[in-house]
């Protein structure tokens, strides 16, 4: 960690408000924000950290309070504003145009011009650089659609990069990125650092935090509560405590051991060009963990199993009976409970209510007919299993991102499912919401189900896990037991041949 030698803030936020109807988001919140330091913003979902962002980057007009640059008060009154003062956003939720390529995308609203003429060459050129830079593996001339979020995660960074931005501001950077994906997004931030820019880093990851972070602010209930350099002797047990306005029990939770009969059986699973004779099988009472490289095909098994996606080839057994020709609505039925990686666009209808997406499984009712009064009935007893707070009737789009994702999970668990898949469960959520979701998790295998769990953290995985699965490039190559599962073991096992692909 390299401290800042900087004197005066390149961005100040002076005594920031902003409130909606119910809620206030900020509360006379102050932040200096100086170049040539990582300046890290954390709290509870829900602490307000995201509509800060958004006060820097222009999306949010404040209520009250004043924002200076270079010491000169300023208006930010949209992202065109930020962009024109040289600050940048790589947001959390991917702000990327699906249906055009990376290039495109990379460079899109920054094109060369010549008498109104688009130099084409000189744009791919440009974005190619920037892309290659950033350790780009995918095809940069295909459609965003067809690429994984890892890689457009890093299309989002690069549009940032191609502006040269004072200040870049990363919203959960690493959420979706494997281990050496993040190692080397570290380097080209410390090496943005080392340049003299100013960054501001969101991350729900503690050592991730203690390791890039120059200075930090916590926020809590939309107030800061500190802002302070990032001591040698400040601990993480400190942070969480400012975070949460009390001490957390970290207690770990022990993997489960009680396993029982066999609850899903995947024999030869193959999609072409995608994975190929995937084999495993998931017992009653035990969390199996899927670890490997962004990309390794792992989302891809989970999407197949529940109908999602189709299959080439294998067979899919649930309690000893085969699961024929799936679709997500035979999968339901047979017992399968799926979370998806991306709650946003496949996990919940944003639009609708939290009770709504509750009930989406089996909407309460008789003769067709959906009964409100079940279903807010519903809602509110698993309101309270994952311990969400407020009214059942608010959009799910409102929510923060912990707490979509318990809308998600409380959604499932009104289906009393036997085998519950969770891809990326704990995705930019918050160190005491992960342990709800952790909580409820072991609770689900200790009444006998059976969990799968797709995780890129691999402190997650061996933490939750009762044994471990390792893919790389559509197959299993490694199954490790509880005791062989270290983070040694699982890398060199999802990257053996790494040197090989990337040459």
């Amino acid at each position: 960690m390299t401290a800042s030698t900087a004197t005066a803030p390149f961005l100040e936020l002076e005594n920031i408000s902003k409130s909606y109807p119910g809620v206030q988001a900020l509360n006379g919140v102050n932040v200096s924000i100086r170049t040539g330091e990582i300046h890290v913003l954390v709290g509870e979902n829900g602490a307000g950290k995201s509509t800060l962002l958004k006060t820097m980057f222009g999306q949010v007009i404040p209520d009250t309070g004043t924002i200076r640059l270079d010491g000169r008060q300023v208006d930010l009154h949209s992202p065109a504003d930020a962009l024109g003062h040289g600050i940048a956003m790589v947001h959390q939720e991917l702000h990327l145009i699906p249906q055009i390529s990376a290039i495109k995308n990379v460079m899109l609203g920054r094109e060369q011009s010549t008498f109104g003429v688009v130099n084409s060459a000189d744009r791919e050129r440009r974005a190619r650089e920037v892309l290659d830079w950033l350790g780009f593996h995918g095809d940069p001339t295909a459609s965003v659609a067809t690429l994984g979020v890892a890689q457009q995660q890093i299309v989002e960074l690069a549009r940032a990069l191609t502006i040269n931005a004072r200040l870049i501001i990363f919203d959960e950077p690493t959420a979706t990125l494997s281990q050496p994906e993040t190692r080397r997004l570290f380097q080209i931030m410390k090496t943005l650092r080392a340049e003299g820019r100013a960054l501001v880093f969101v991350s729900h990851r503690m050592p991730e935090v203690f390791e890039l972070g120059d200075r930090m602010t916590v926020l809590r209930d939309g107030k800061e509560v500190r802002s302070l350099p990032m001591a040698t002797d400040l601990t993480e047990a400190e942070v969480i405590s400012m975070m949460v306005g009390r001490d957390l029990d970290k207690a770990a939770v022990a993997p489960t051991t009680r396993t029982g009969a066999e609850l899903l059986r995947v024999q030869g699973l193959s999609r072409t060009g995608v994975f190929q004779d995937v084999s495993f099988t998931v017992a009653a009472g035990e969390i199996v963990g899927l670890a490997g490289m962004v990309g390794a095909g792992r989302t891809e098994v989970a999407r197949s199993i529940v109908g999602a996606d189709p299959l080439d080839a294998g067979t899919v057994t649930i309690k000893g009976r085969p699961l024929t020709q799936a679709t997500p609505r035979k999968a339901i039925d047979a017992g399968i409970a799926f979370l998806p990686e991306d709650r946003k666009e496949q996990g919940l209808a944003l639009a609708m209510s939290i009770a709504s997406n509750v009930s989406l499984p089996r909407p309460p009712g008789r003769f067709g007919a959906l009964s409100r009064r079940r279903q807010r009935a519903l809602a509110e007893r698993q309101k309270s299993r994952v311990a969400l707070a407020g009214s059942v009737l608010r959009p799910a789009g409102a929510l923060s991102g912990g707490n979509q994702q318990k809308v998600v999970l409380a959604r499932w668990l009104t289906t009393a499912a036997d085998i519950y898949i969770f891809d990326e469960p704990t995705r930019g959520i918050d160190v005491a919401a992960k342990g709800e979701i952790y909580r409820l998790m072991d609770e689900l295998v200790a009444a006998g189900a059976g969990i799968l769990m797709i995780s890129s953290e691999l402190p997650e995985v061996i933490r939750m896990s009762s044994r471990v699965l390792v893919m790389r490039k559509g197959s299993v190559v490694a199954e490790l037991t509880r005791a062989e599962a270290t983070e040694e073991a699982i890398v060199a096992a999802a990257s053996l041949d790494l040197e090989t692909r990337a040459s």
